[in-house]
């Protein structure tokens, strides 16, 4: 088999072979700074703008906690409205969303066994609130099926980011959840993505899951792990709930030279609309925003709102229908209306974009790894 997998040499030799620089993906039907049609009346009112904005280029979020919060629950109607969570189908419509990513996250301490069960749980229960919810939700795991999802006037739900102890330290497993949905994986928490950075089965996890199309989140991870991913990755890789260090000492934020190495690799840093992260204001979380587009870049930047997370929010900014209220604050601050569709819908577009593209060619060329941890990491 091509590739690393039937390549067990030591890393230094294997380097050389696979850290070309990644093909280029074609842009084509992404939006872009250049390519945008203003679609409101710079003399109307920002929050009149700001949804004639929205209605057109829809927020697509990063990182929804719904599914676990809908376990403590015995009955919900997410259609007509739940009130005793942050997200349901009147305020995604209220507040213009258009897609959002489904955590998979776990509590703390589970790994193993115990991972992979909780994770396929989880994953069995996201698919049952879409159907069930088919008038407002449906399930999507590319561009195309985003953009059409759309199109029908529904919200597309992508499965992830889940926690890499679901793999087991498996790429067999990593494939299994692949197909039953999963598109973002967190490289944390498990001992070939650590503070050392990859090792060399971590670096074959990040070669099969550019061919499956699988993309990685590096929030949490560290600086190694994060530059390693980099080099290495020919699919762009996002960080799901990062903001910046420079403005917020939280230790999932990043750094301006990192911000800059993402920016640099077309990546996205999805800045999280939490108190702990970004500040306690609506005003706060536009300040990140405004240093992570002038630090890493228009394309570089995205939003998480971390709804149903167990985090606090902040003032304005309390459920998931107040994202008008957020875009307002950017057009009040001068930002461009085609700054703003790349900040909501764009970049997230442009990832999976790349994502798809890089799976295609992969598997052109590669077949599934059979590599092991005990071989790679022995």
């Amino acid at each position: 088999m091509a590739d690393l997998q039937d390549d067990l040499r030591p890393t230094a030799a294997a380097a050389g072979e696979f850290d070309e620089p990644a093909e280029p993906y074609p842009d084509e039907g992404i939006v872009t700074a250049e390519s945008y049609e203003p679609v409101s009346d710079p003399d109307d009112a920002p929050m009149t703008r700001a949804r004639a904005i929205l209605a057109a280029h829809p927020v697509a979020d990063g990182y929804n906690g719904l599914p676990w919060a809908l376990k403590r629950l015995s009955w919900y109607d997410l259609e007509e409205g739940e009130s005793t969570v942050d997200t349901d189908v009147p305020r995604l419509r209220s507040g213009h969303v258009g897609a959002l990513f489904w955590s998979l996250h776990l509590p703390e301490g589970l790994d193993g066994d115990r991972a992979v069960g909780a994770t396929l749980e989880q994953l069995d229960l996201a698919k049952t609130v879409v159907r069930t919810c088919e008038e407002g939700l449906r399930p999507a795991c590319t561009a195309g099926q985003v953009a059409d999802v759309r199109n029908c006037g529904r919200v597309a739900v992508l499965l992830g980011p889940a926690g890499a102890p679901a793999l087991g330290d498996s790429l067999g497993i990593l494939r299994q959840l692949h197909l039953l949905g999963l598109r973002v994986l967190t490289l944390t928490g498990v001992s070939w993505a650590s503070e050392a950075g990859l090792t060399r089965f971590g670096e074959e996890v990040v070669r099969e899951m550019n061919r499956l199309g699988v993309i990685a989140d590096l929030s949490g991870a560290s600086a190694q792990t994060l530059r390693r991913v980099l080099s290495l990755s020919r699919a762009p890789v996002l960080c799901s709930r990062s903001a910046a260090r420079t403005l917020r000492p939280h230790p999932a934020n990043l750094p301006d030279d990192l911000l800059a190495e993402l920016g640099a690799a077309r990546g996205l840093c999805l800045v999280p609309l939490t108190a702990e992260q970004t500040g306690p204001t609506v005003r706060d979380v536009a300040d990140h925003l405004d240093h992570i587009r002038t630090v890493a870049g228009a394309q570089c930047v995205g939003l998480s709102g971390t709804y149903d997370s167990g985090a606090a929010h902040p003032q304005e900014l309390g459920d998931i229908s107040c994202y008008p209220r957020l875009i307002a604050e950017l057009l009040r601050r001068g930002w461009e209306e085609a700054d703003v569709a790349l900040l909501t819908w764009g970049n997230v577009q442009r990832v999976l974009r790349g994502a798809d593209f890089t799976a295609r060619a992969a598997q052109q060329r590669r077949e599934p790894s059979v590599a092991t941890i005990s071989e790679l990491d022995a």
